[in-house]
């Protein structure tokens, strides 16, 4: 089995994902938060139930992102 969530959380910290946005009717899944990645899969659905995790590891990215631009900004 592949370990679909733990290899795009793991992208996730190594600074893959470029963005993401949520999406009401994706191809045979429906609504979902879509992943967009620099490298190959580029997009990763993830379905609703799966939403807390994300969001809450999005936020957390976006705070080191934000402090990374500050400490250069100095």
């Amino acid at each position: 089995m592949y370990p679909y969530h733990n290899k795009i959380k793991q992208r996730i910290k190594n600074g893959e994902l470029e963005t993401y946005y949520f999406c009401e009717s994706y191809p045979k899944i429906g609504e979902c938060l879509v992943l967009v990645f620099v490298t190959e899969p580029v997009t990763r659905p993830i379905r609703p139930h799966r939403y807390h995790e994300y969001l809450k590891l999005l936020e957390q990215q976006n705070k080191e992102n934000s402090n990374e631009v500050n400490q250069r900004g100095k």
